[in-house]
């Protein structure tokens, strides 16, 4: 049976997570917030609205909130071009593709960075759709985002997965009752990805491809 096929980008497609942690760590120490990188780290891939708090408190999120992530929107951009695809990440879109799924790519950025992923995956004539942060109105680990892009996916009468390499976009997709495949290109530990709601996790994209008939795309859709 053809599948929705919810892939992230950030950390799972493109290699943008160790850049996302340095743009946030610079915005947060311009005003006046030194965070240890790690603890950063460990935050990217749930969206700036609920990050914001859960590093530097509530009292700092509704004061300067906006301002933090619009500093890190000015230093991102500085690095985005550095970015990459990880390996297999075209190969598996694809694949999943050639066996009939549909395909969308799910983001909670802003429509310019979402256009240059577009971009570096040659997607645009590949993916079905696409989400962008005008699309949700409350980031990961909340469902907004996954509902999205099953919205954008227009048919609701087949299944879907979500592919992600975070906790939160696995929480994401459990609230929105849409299984999840994780992978370790995030930085959390196949550990924390299960007991967040992934039914398997493999290394990176590159391996869920080669092993691709483990998982509910694998199943050609003429068989």
């Amino acid at each position: 049976m053809a599948l929705t096929a919810i892939l992230d980008i950030d950390g799972t497609l493109v290699d943008t997570n160790y850049h996302h942690a340095i743009a946030w760590y610079r915005a947060f120490r311009q005003l006046g917030v030194v965070l240890p990188m790690w603890h950063v780290h460990r935050h990217i891939g749930m969206g700036g609205d609920q990050m914001v708090p859960a590093l530097a408190g509530d009292d700092f999120a509704t004061e300067k909130g906006e301002e933090v992530r619009e500093i890190e929107k000015d230093y991102y951009r500085e690095l985005i071009d550095e970015t990459e695809p990880l390996p297999g990440a075209r190969a598996l879109m694809d694949r999943l593709k050639e066996q009939g799924h549909t395909l969308v790519l799910a983001s909670s950025a802003k429509e310019a960075e979402v256009d240059h992923y577009l971009d570096v995956l040659d997607a645009r004539e590949l993916a079905d759709s696409w989400t962008t942060s005008a699309d949700v109105e409350s980031t990961k680990p909340e469902p907004d985002l996954v509902q999205a892009a099953l919205d954008r996916a227009g048919n609701t009468e087949t299944g879907a997965v979500l592919v992600g390499d975070s906790t939160f976009d696995c929480e994401a997709a459990k609230r929105a009752e849409v299984p999840s495949i994780a992978v370790l290109t995030g930085g959390f530990s196949s550990e924390e990805l299960a007991e967040a709601g992934a039914s398997a996790v493999y290394d990176s994209v590159e391996e869920l491809l080669n092993r691709i008939d483990e998982t509910p795309f694998g199943v050609p859709v003429s068989a």
